[in-house]
């Protein structure tokens, strides 16, 4: 275990710009640990403000993926210059430093570069495709100093061009990833795993060949059949979930790459980011949103600070509550009735621009995600990433009650 973490820390060292490495060690390491002290100590007066929040800064996309939930056919919206640095602005004053910027393809937002710009002391996690990174733009966030590139990729080279919609898409997406890596900037390959991926990357050999090539990190997601168009047959089996938290679990013993995850604690406990409140999201329109796939707002941006709009909310409080009492899982997919319940005792508004969102849950049907039963939980083995989720990434008490009444109701039987 410990080899192979000194040879990710060396290998990490030797190929990332240092200027950059520094960055994100004081802006996302020091100043990112903080933030969540800083949430922990609001949770106990009461009061809910994630310490990372997501933006969706606008709907456009070269690609057309598929079960994609994001309106990339539609008229472009995006969320103006101002209205990015106020959130960002707002959301600093009280402790947060880290924001994941997602879109659409956020590259094709024309003030993007200017954004990063504006907040040398945050730092940002781009999602994209990777095809419109040229070396100048490489060139461009090695100087900004602040990005990491999330780069996805959904297969080989006939399940990407299927997955994405597109014509040679592995290839223009490697040659961007290339343009990072070979830019020293901290690199990552996002996956969403689904039927037609997971035999091919959810392997050893496809994390070595990632780190052959020098990505330093790699996140896996499981597909989520949400949206206008749900991909059903895509979904993954309650058995490969529990395979993907196996392997994940793992790899982090055996290879030199970080691995993210976002869906368990460090005992093996599945969680929700969205109902432990460490994070939510704001959509294209400014709609604030607790997670991307919810796309339902009784507030906007555009109405007030993102402080207090997150922290008065009762549409989002009531969604982390009600979530944290039916679920350890994803209340989207194991329970569409409950948000289109919330959706409509708040009258909140479909923040889509289809505006089909309730007819799309009406068709969903409940399916799996990533709890595991009690007692077939997999726990960390990698000592760092148990205890660093112990401290930072955990549910932070929201499912107790759920797991005191579940206890009772055993004792009982």
């Amino acid at each position: 275990m410990i080899l192979p973490s000194l040879q990710f820390a060396a290998r990490t060292f030797s190929s990332a710009d240092k200027r950059h490495l520094a960055k994100f060690m004081w802006n996302f390491g020091y100043k990112g640990v903080r933030s969540v002290n800083l949430f922990k100590k609001r949770l106990k007066e009461g009061i809910h403000f994630p310490p990372f929040i997501y933006i969706s800064i606008l709907n456009s996309c070269n690609l057309r993926c598929q079960g994609c939930w994001v309106d990339v056919d539609k008229p472009q919206i995006k969320i103006d210059l101002d209205d990015l640095n106020k959130i960002v602005n707002d959301a600093k004053s009280h402790g947060n430093s880290f924001f994941g910027i997602l879109g659409g393809e956020p590259l094709m937002h024309p003030e993007l570069f200017d954004f990063f710009a504006a907040h040398p002391d945050c730092f940002f996690q781009l999602f994209t495709n990777g095809q419109m990174i040229t070396d100048k733009k490489a060139k461009q966030l090695r100087q900004l100093g602040n990005v990491t590139p999330l780069i996805s990729i959904e297969g080989t080279e006939v399940v990407a061009n299927e997955r994405r919609g597109g014509k040679d898409v592995l290839n223009r997406t490697l040659r961007g990833l290339d343009n990072c890596l070979n830019n020293k900037l901290l690199t990552g390959v996002a996956t969403s795993l689904c039927q037609t991926n997971i035999d091919d990357l959810l392997t050893e050999e496809w994390l070595r060949k990632l780190i052959d090539r020098g990505v330093h990190y790699a996140w896996y997601h499981t597909y989520r059949p949400v949206g206008p168009q749900i991909h059903d047959e895509l979904a993954l089996t309650p058995e490969q979930a529990r395979t993907v938290r196996e392997f994940v679990v793992n790899m982090r013993t055996k290879l030199p790459i970080g691995i993210i995850d976002a869906y368990y604690d460090g005992e093996g406990k599945a969680l929700c980011p969205m109902a432990n409140g460490i994070s939510h999201h704001i959509s294209p329109t400014g709609a604030v949103e607790p997670c991307p796939i919810i796309q339902f707002a009784t507030e906007n941006v555009k109405d007030g600070g993102i402080y207090d709009t997150l922290t008065k909310s009762a549409f989002m409080k009531d969604f982390r509550e009600t979530a944290a009492k039916n679920t350890r899982g994803c209340i989207v997919l194991e329970r569409p009735d409950l948000v289109k319940e919330l959706a409509e005792k708040h009258g909140a508004k479909d923040t889509t621009l289809r505006q089909t969102a309730i007819k799309e849950l009406e068709g969903m049907k409940a399916r799996n995600s990533q709890w595991l039963p009690t007692g077939e939980e997999i726990p960390e083995k990698h000592p760092v990433y148990r205890w660093a989720k112990r401290y930072w990434f955990n549910d932070f008490g929201v499912y107790d009650e759920m797991e005191r009444k579940a206890a009772e109701k055993k004792a009982t039987d």
